[in-house]
């Protein structure tokens, strides 16, 4: 395996990679709700301000030339965020989060980080298990907009 820096090359699997992922994970979404998500959120626009954007790692993982798992941080002042963490579930299980995790903390690290923040549905067990497995502790809950509907969302937060 190996874990790159993303490229606009890697758009499309990106896309492949977090549709997959959100159809096995966020049971409560129907599927046309998640591709629109998908759409919006990882859309070349998005994308290239991802890719673009100062303060920020996006990383990927390769697997026997496929693209098996992204993640994508930010730093403001002395906190970074994890955006974005998808493993393809075919992959899950085999280490790829935590390698994945690990580089983008060294990345933003870089940036002076004193913290850490993920945030993830509150539905996504496996999520809050990978967070809390990995230091992180439920800090905050707030809601974001999914498909028309308020979705409830947890903060976890790492002290560095």
């Amino acid at each position: 395996m190996e874990i790159r820096p993303a490229t606009r090359d890697d758009r499309e699997q990106i896309r492949a990679v977090a549709r997959e992922t959100w159809h096995d994970t966020y049971d409560e979404l129907d599927d046309e709700t998640i591709d629109e998500t998908i759409d919006e959120w990882y859309g070349d626009e998005a994308l290239e301000t991802a890719l673009s954007k100062p303060g920020t790692a996006f990383l990927v993982a390769e697997a026997d030339g496929d693209l098996v798992g992204f993640t994508h941080g930010v730093v403001t002042a002395e906190e970074g965020d994890v955006l974005r963490m998808s493993v393809h579930p075919g992959h899950q299980g085999e280490g790829i989060g935590t390698a994945l995790y690990e580089r983008l903390r060294e990345d933003l690290r870089d940036f002076n980080m004193k913290r850490m923040r993920a945030i993830d549905l509150a539905s996504n067990e496996s999520g809050r298990e990978f967070y809390e497995t990995h230091g992180f502790e439920p800090t905050d809950e707030d809601e974001v907009e999914i498909g028309g509907e308020q979705r409830r969302e947890v903060v976890y937060t790492l002290e560095l």
